[in-house]
This record gives structure tokens, sequence and C-alpha cells, in this order.
């Protein structure tokens, strides 16, 4: 799920964003500015209160990239609805071709790589630049916002990308699809953002489709999201026509007719045309007024003021400050909740304005987190703590990289967000995770596939470095004045380092030839940087490489990316699951001695190893005093016999060393060649007299290699070597009418256990934080109207929670597809690794 392709500011002079502290903010926006030249002059200086950093999180096809598309167009960024077409065909289409141009025709702006329009999905995050409201609509001595807008996946293999975007943001639109209604990706994606603590809004899309309703919507994301839903915009239904929306706060009516044809009706002219067409509606926009302020009072001290005097015309500027301040601080326990149909263009206008009226600016956020070790601390306060030390003085700008990609035309670029100081073009940069130095060769902002050079990033802005050879998603980067070394107390430093799940599918590759082999090991270890969720490996003796990632969606994306930049000539094995191989008890003590020559350097190195199933109990105590790799728990002991000066070889090496190599030793089971998991490794070195002689670091790796695989091979003869297969926990969403043969595939097939059946309706959901029955929702208008709408509406839907091998899983959508003819989801996420056993073990 990737690109991250990068933020360009529509305006130069908003390249540069003041400090977070706000009274140096006159001064660096002016030395900004003074910085830029060209076009800077003909625009408005850009602010940081004026920024916008901002994601767009849903489940997969609730109508998200169809949502940046019109927000593009409106913005004047796109000149027709689904972007650009190509050249050639610009003079020879017309009119009328360009209204039938959308995003399901596959010519996007944001989904602009070829197996995105060919799935029609999204999944690379893309993220887009533009400025709103538009100048001619701004209020006197007031300019237009600068968003920036990414769009990311949907997708459940994609949902490392979602999580490695989600830090970098300072508010983010949750789509829902109003007539599925709160799916289970969704939650996931929500309680990712709440884990950042991430300000939200929510858009109920699709409100014009057979089966949409509002009403559901608003009850399931109180009681699913686990939010007080405030109710912002009401539908304005003409019968059972979607025809527009009706801003409750400020009494406002919109109506759409065709994408440029939106008729605005003000306070009174609203009340004049509702009294006589529809005074039902005009009695439900009071009445959701009345009960969006009863709502807020309790969240906003300001308006619950305002509400125990009774005073009956509460502005709406003060309802509006009131909601802004009340999700500020992202806990999510309110949540604004706005209504449209993109596809038809209706209330994504008024959607853009709560971004920029209710969404936070960088300013407004808290001091990122960052880790030194396994300890937590606040960027700001620890370079502040390092000042008073004399040691913080030299840093002169901290960055995350949150993707790097391989661009088309500038070749590898990484995109960073500025968390402190100002990044300067050609500036070297100290990578604390790889504890490396390197220069780029030059700053971009990038658009979709449009780039821009500048000068410099400063706090807040995110752009792309371009030139790091080494730079890898989640790494945290340092600059300092005058190209002074880091300070040792600083050169450890993280920005929320992104944590990897296991992968749970794998599949083998055979290059035609040494020449093949180079090229795919080089285009694995660009999509890897790129990627971090995708792991290769390569088998020294056979020369096949085993690629392994989170799904089977996921691999098929990476393979195809790799195909098309790099031709590669090789047979590619068919997808199968990642399963890993463990110990069953623990192994004899395998002493080793390595003896020979490393690189013409004679040497010894001898060791003692010992292997042990790790149980679920003991893994947090063991994490504490071992080091964790790969879901193995290393502990090396060094026994230090005399003087440690008199040693003839570096502890600290030695230790670095021997972990390498009995990582190395677990790489390849015995069984069938699978990767140990849950497996404790206990290293001794043997520092007796006779047992070290000369010693470098390859054989100390060494040493512990042959140790591992030892005792490996002897597990193996013993038959003490198990297999550990990835359990996934599935949540399926099907017609109850369907639900008795998806649990009996789960039970029966897969051999799975069920942990919940439970009804989808929201009015069978309850929670002990969210009262279904006191949540505000307007009435759908065919509740009492029988028809098409209103009967499938009323479909029963139910949702199947249970634990279930991967391998039984792989192709199981397209068996439910033919079960439900098409209506249900399906989402998986990673839960555990769990031994084989009984018949289904003897197929290894």
């Amino acid at each position: 799920m990737v690109v991250l392709a990068l933020f360009r500011s529509a305006s130069p002079a908003s390249r540069c964003i003041s400090a977070r502290g706000r009274n140096c903010a006159a001064l660096q926006a002016t030395l900004c500015g003074r910085r830029l030249h060209g076009r800077a002059s003909a625009h408005h200086e850009i602010r940081l209160e004026n920024i916008r950093n901002i994601g767009i999180i849903a489940h997969v096809d609730a109508g998200k990239t169809t949502t940046t598309e019109r927000m593009l167009y409106y913005s004047g960024v796109t000149q027709r609805v689904g972007g650009m077409y190509p050249p050639a065909q610009q003079a020879a289409a017309s009119h009328e071709t360009y209204a039938r141009q959308d995003v399901d025709s596959g010519n996007t702006v944001t989904d602009f790589l070829e197996l995105e329009r060919e799935r029609g999905i999204t999944i690379q995050s893309a993220a887009i630049t533009f400025n709103w409201p538009l100048p001619a609509d701004c209020p006197p001595g007031t300019h237009p916002k600068t968003v920036n807008l990414i769009d990311t996946p949907g997708h459940q293999d994609f949902r490392f990308e979602v999580d490695r975007c989600l830090p970098i943001l300072d508010g983010a639109v949750c789509i829902i699809d109003s007539v599925k209604g709160v799916e289970a990706h969704t939650e996931r994606v929500w309680a990712s953002a709440h884990e950042f603590r991430i300000p939200r809004i929510v858009y109920c899309n699709k409100l014009d489709r057979e089966g949409a309703s509002f009403k559901r919507a608003v009850l399931e994301i109180g009681t699913r999201l686990k939010g007080w839903p405030l109710v912002c915009q009401i539908p304005w239904w003409d019968k059972e026509d979607f025809v527009g929306v009706i801003d409750i706060i400020d009494g406002v009516g919109y109506r759409w007719k065709t994408e440029r044809q939106k008729t605005r009706y003000g306070p009174d002219e609203l009340q004049a045309t509702l009294s006589s067409s529809n005074q039902s509606l005009l009695d439900e926009v009071r009445l959701a007024r009345q009960r969006l302020i009863e709502g807020l009072a309790d969240f906003d001290d300001a308006v619950m003021d305002e509400f125990l005097a009774e005073n009956p015309d509460i502005p709406g500027s003060l309802l509006k400050q009131g909601i802004r301040r009340a999700i500020q601080s992202g806990d999510g326990h309110v949540i604004p909740v706005f209504a449209g149909s993109s596809f038809r263009h209706i209330g994504v206008e008024p959607l853009m304005d709560a971004i920029t009226q209710y969404l936070p600016n960088p300013s407004e956020r808290p001091d990122v987190e960052v880790r030194v070790g396994a300890a937590k601390h606040q960027l700001e306060k620890l370079l502040n703590d390092k000042d008073k030390k004399g040691g913080r003085g030299n840093v002169a700008s901290v960055a995350s990289v949150f993707k790097v990609f391989n661009h088309p035309k500038e070749g590898v670029i990484s995109f960073v967000r500025v968390y402190h100081g100002t990044l300067t073009r050609n500036a070297s940069s100290f990578n604390t995770n790889l504890s490396v130095q390197e220069r780029p060769m030059g700053i971009l902002q990038i658009s979709a596939s449009k780039v821009e050079d500048v000068q410099d990033l400063c706090v807040g802005q995110i752009g792309a470095l371009r030139g790091l050879k080494q730079a890898r998603s989640g790494d945290t980067l340092i600059t300092t004045t005058n190209g002074k070394p880091v300070v040792e107390n600083l050169r450890h430093v993280q920005i929320r380092p992104p944590e990897i799940p296991p992968p749970v599918a794998f599949l083998q590759v055979d290059p035609y030839g040494n020449v093949a082999a180079q090229q795919l090991q080089v285009a694995l270890q660009n999509a890897s940087r790129e990627d971090p969720s995708l792991r290769w490996s390569r088998n020294p003796k056979t020369e096949q490489f085993t690629i392994q990632g989170m799904g089977k969606l996921h691999l098929d994306v990476s393979l195809y990316n790799m195909r098309q930049k790099h031709k590669i000539d090789a047979e590619f094995g068919q997808i199968e699951v990642d399963y890993k191989e463990c110990v069953t008890t623990p192994t004899q003590p395998q002493y080793t001695v390595f003896d020979r020559p490393i690189a013409s350097k004679p040497g010894k190195a001898a060791c003692t190893v010992v292997l042990e199933p790790i149980e679920e109990h003991e893994h947090e105590g063991l994490v504490e005093s071992s080091i964790e790799r790969d879901g193995n728990i290393f502990q090396i002991e060094i026994p230090l016999l005399g003087d440690p000066a008199a040693l003839a070889f570096d502890v600290e090496e030695a230790r670095h060393q021997l972990l390498n190599g009995a990582i190395a030793g677990l790489a390849r089971g015995p069984r069938r060649a699978s990767p140990i998991h849950k497996c404790r490794v206990k290293i001794s070195l043997d520092t007796s007299d006779g047992a070290l002689e000369s010693p470098t670091g390859g054989h100390f790796s060494s040493v512990a290699r042959a140790a591992v695989q030892s005792a490996l091979r002897d597990a193996f003869d013993k038959n003490q070597i198990g297999m550990l297969e990835p359990i996934m926990l599935a949540h399926i969403t099907c017609p109850e009418a369907a639900a008795g043969t998806v649990q009996h595939d789960i039970t029966a097939g897969a051999g799975g256990p069920i942990l919940e059946v439970k009804d989808r309706s929201a009015e069978s959901t309850g929670d002990e934080l969210i009262d279904a029955s006191r949540i505000y929702a307007p009435p759908d208008p065919y509740e009492s109207v029988t028809s098409l709408r209103g009967k499938r509406s009323t479909t029963r839907m139910v949702e199947i929670v249970a634990k279930v091998p991967y391998k039984e899983m792989l192709d199981y959508d397209d068996h439910l597809r033919s079960k439900t003819a098409g209506r249900h989801s399906m989402t998986m996420s990673f839960d555990s690794f769990a031994r084989v056993v009984g018949h289904r073990e003897k197929g290894f």
C-alpha cells in the first residue's frame, strides 16, 4: 500500500513553516520568505496555522479515492473529474466524454499506478496538496488553507501502509459506506488513528445508493467506533432521492443538479423553501441543531454555559469552535458526522470546509514521541534537556522517513516530515537507525506524478529527499549545524519506529542465470527499502530466492511492480503459506569449535548452545533481559575470566557477532527449510585457556551459526522439530442466510474456532459507554414506505469472528462470493503462530 507520493505546496511561500515555538513563528516565516523567489511574491504567505496535514482512512471501496478526486476538481488542481486525459486524447475528447470520465474508468490522479487502475483499488498511499477555500470565497483579511491530503489504501493486506502514514498526520477523515455501515477494517484503522490520538471527523458516503441509511450509519458510528456522534449535516431528501445536504449549524442548505450546478440556500431561503415543500424536514433541521447543542455541551464548557443559560440562538461560530476544541485531543470521544455522495458530487465541498474549520494545524498537535532504546521521551523536551548540558546546540533538524519510493523520473526518493528545525538542501543527515551518514542530492515536493525542487523544509512540512542510498521507511534523520557529529545521547533517537508484523505468505523464485539473479537481488533490495513488510532471502547453494509478505494481494502487487521495473527473467512459484519450524523440547547442549581461517586470517572460537521452546507466559519476562529478533529470543553469555582488559577481543563486538551468527543459524530449519520461530537461544562463549585464539568477528559469528545448526540437526534426528502455521483473526460480514454455510466452512473445513457471531444491525449493538437509544440520528425517508430501497436496507447482516489457519483462507474470498452474490466483506489480520497437529501435520 504504497507510494506515499508527497505533498506539494500550491504556494511556494508555503515551503517554509514556522517553528513550533510561537514566539519565533513570525521571525522564521520572514526568513523563509526571504529564501524563496519567483512566484513567491505573487502568493500570500502561508503560516503554520494555515496548514492541514490530513489523511483519508476507511474500509476498501468506501469511496476514498473518489472523494479525493472530487476535492482536486473543486479546488482547481484538476480541470475535470477523474484527472487529465493523455495529451493525444485531449483534442478528440468532447465535453460529454469529459462528463463520463471518472474514478471507475481508471483515469484518476492519486491512483496513478497501472495496477491500481486495473484493479480499481488504492494500493499505495497517495498524497496531494490543494488550497481551500478558493481565494474568491475567502472572507476579507483571510487566506485559503493549504491542505496536504493523503488517500490511503483500504485493503487489509496494506494495513501496514496505513499505520506507517498515520503518525505524520495532524487530522483524518474517516469515510463510511452508508450502505454497509461501519465495517471491520474501518474499526481497525479507526483504532490505529486512536492510538496516535489523531483528531477525526466522519463522512457518510454513498447516500444515493440503494440500501443506504444515514440513520444506521450514525448509530454504528456511536456503537462501533465508541464515540458520541455529533450530526453536523443531515441529508436533503426529495421523496426518496438524495439531492443535497443541510448544514444544521448555520442553517444553510446545498442542493446539487450536476458537479457545477449547485444551489445554496441561506437560512431564510431554506426555511421558505422547506416550509412550502417539506415541512417535516424543516422540523428535523431544528431538532438536529438542538440535539447537537445538547451533545456538544457535555464536552465543551463554553457551549454548556450557553445551554444552561437557555440561549435560544447560540451562534454557529461558537458551536464550530466548540467542536474544534472537543476533537483536538484525538481521544475520539466526540465524532462530527457529515453526509454526501462523492460519486454524484453531493457534499464534497462542505466536507472540504469542515476539514479547514475543524481539523488542527501542526502547531496545535502535541510534541512528537521518540524512543531512545526502550525509553520514551517528548522530542522537544529531550532536546531541551540536552541543551542544558551543552549537547543540543548542533542539532539543525530532526525528521522522520515515512516512505521510500522508486519514482519513475527521480529514482529512489525518501519522503520525510520535519519535526524540529529546518532541513536544508544538501545537508548531511545522520540515520539514527542504521548509524550511517548520508547527503541527499536535493529536496522535492511531490503531488502525485508532479515534482518540484525546493530549498528547504521547515517544522510541520512534508517533502522528499532525492539520492539517499540506505534510508528505509521508519528511519529517523538528524542534521547538524556546520556538519558537526551528532552528540552521543541523540545518536539512537527514533521517531515512532514502525512495528512490522510477521509475514504470512511466501513464494520462491528461480532466476535464469547469474545476470537475472543479480537483477532480482537489486530489485528485492529496493523493494524491501520501500516496503519493510516485504522480506526476502537467498539460498547460497541453490541460488533460489524466497520472498515473504503480508498476504496474497501484497505479494501479487510487489511482484507486479518488480516485473514492471526490472524485467526479471525468472520462474516465479505459487504463493504459499509461510510456515515456521520450532523446537518442541529443550535440546542437549551443543559444544562447537570453529578453527578455520576467515579471509586468510587464522583464528579459533568455541561456544555452547542450547535451544528451548518459548511458552506464552514466559515471553514478556524473557524480553526484558534478552534480545528479541524475528520471534526468537537470544541470551548471550561471555564469562570474563581474570582481567577483562587482558582479553584479546572486544566483548561487545563479540556479543554482536555471536548474535548475528545465531540469527543466521535459525534462518533455515532442518525439517522443510522454514525459519525457526518461538525459540530461546542460549549461547555461552568458551573463554577458558586455549578455547580462543586470535578470533575475528567472522569466527564468532561462524561458531554461533555452526552450533545452532548442529543443535537443530540433533533435535530433528530426535523428532523434536514441530511446525507452526499463521493463524488469522477473520471478520466475515455476510447476509444471515449465508451465515450457516460460513460457520460450517470454518469449523468443519478450516478447523478454526468461532469466537463470536453478532448481529450487524446498529440497534442491536450495545456499549458500556455509548447508549444507542440516546444517539440522535435523523430518520431515513423510506422507513415507513415499502419499496425496493427499504427492503434492501432491512436485509439482516451478521458478523462472524473466527481464528482460522491462513492456508484455509487463501482463496476463501472467491468461494464466499459465490455463496453471497458478492454481498459480503472479509478482513483478516495476523493473530499468532500455532502448532500444526493431528492429521494436518502429516503433510509436512
